[in-house]
């Protein structure tokens, strides 16, 4: 199948869209990060401005998406009417993330979480500078994790636009637990965080190597998310066929994914999914199980197994999981 290219857009935080089952942070604690999600102003070096957003990860450190500042030839970092130019910045352009040093910066470090704590279906909330106007939160929950290059890539249904990439996304008590990095077009709930990680990651190579000066990222290659479709991520891939119900090729890409790793959740939900809308729904609810025991609190595949469970009078075939039979 060939794809459309620019699938992928970069994206921020628009106003709350609704779908959490349960409420996110406390009015208090948005407040409270508010004043360190900042705003990102970056002239280009052939003309305009890009314009992001940044969060505070350490003193005197913010953590933006590189794509943002990848044709910079200046950076500055702004809170009201309160100005900082970045001096240097570290950046690892492959996983999109840019860690700016801004000194005499006045913000507290937001607390770090853990992806590996989240569960499908948590609430959470994300920040950023929707339009590169004003900070905005929106509300949303965690859809899916995609393992990716060490860390989990979050999935969510918090609504993302133009402006607010670099921006976070907060579990209930307020730890980051991703930076807000890019959207699928056309998607109701393809919106994608960096995982908490991969800046954990970023400040840990800082202590040990200088920062760089700021200048255009150019000569590096693109994120993994702006590659071309054929050398994106399995879940990237899977995601577009999904989008698009593409259930037969999506069907062959989770088979081909399991040949590689039949002990990850993810190709098995993926399977399941398809040969559901495909109308095999005994295979379908075999693969389903295969997930489940592998995460057994993803609550969208219980769903879908209690769904299948009424369409189907025989028992499920004895064989356990491997991807043979697809």
């Amino acid at each position: 199948m060939k794809f459309a290219s620019c699938l992928l857009t970069a994206a921020l935080a628009l106003p709350a869209a609704g779908g959490a089952r349960a409420s996110v942070a406390e009015p208090a604690t948005v407040v409270a990060l508010s004043a360190s999600v900042l705003r990102i102003e970056a002239p280009r070096e052939l003309g305009g401005f890009a314009i992001g957003s940044a969060v505070v990860v350490a003193p005197e450190r913010v953590v933006t998406n590189c794509h943002v500042t990848r044709d910079a030839r200046e950076i500055q970092v702004v809170r009201g009417g309160a100005r900082w130019l970045a001096t240097a910045q570290a950046a690892d352009v492959e996983r999109d993330l840019c860690l700016l040093k801004v000194p005499g910066l006045v913000a507290t470090p937001v607390r770090l979480g853990r992806t590996g704590e989240l569960a499908i279906g948590q609430p959470v909330a994300a920040l950023g500078y929707t339009g590169g106007v004003g900070l905005q939160t929106s509300r949303g929950r965690v859809i899916e994790l995609h393992h990716h290059d060490g860390g989990r890539v979050i999935q969510s249904s918090n609504w993302f636009s133009s402006g607010a990439s670099g921006g976070g996304l907060f579990d209930a008590g307020g730890a980051l637990l991703g930076v807000l990095t890019f959207r699928l077009r056309g998607g109701d709930a393809h919106y994608f965080a960096a995982p908490v990680e991969w800046v954990r990651d970023l400040l840990d190579e800082q202590r040990h190597q200088p920062f760089a000066d700021i200048a255009p990222l150019r000569s590096r290659p693109p994120a993994y998310w702006q590659q071309p479709t054929r050398t994106q991520p399995r879940f990237l891939r899977a995601a577009v066929l999904q989008r698009d119900a593409q259930w037969g090729e999506l069907a062959l890409l989770a088979h081909d994914w399991l040949q590689r790793d039949a002990d990850d959740a993810e190709p098995w939900h993926l399977l399941g999914t398809a040969l559901e809308r495909l109308d095999r729904p005994s295979e379908a609810r075999m693969a389903l199980e295969c997930s489940l025991h592998l995460a057994p609190a993803h609550g969208t595949v219980r769903a879908q197994l209690e769904s299948l469970r009424g369409r189907i009078d025989e028992p499920a075939a004895a064989g356990g999981c491997r991807p043979d039979r697809h």
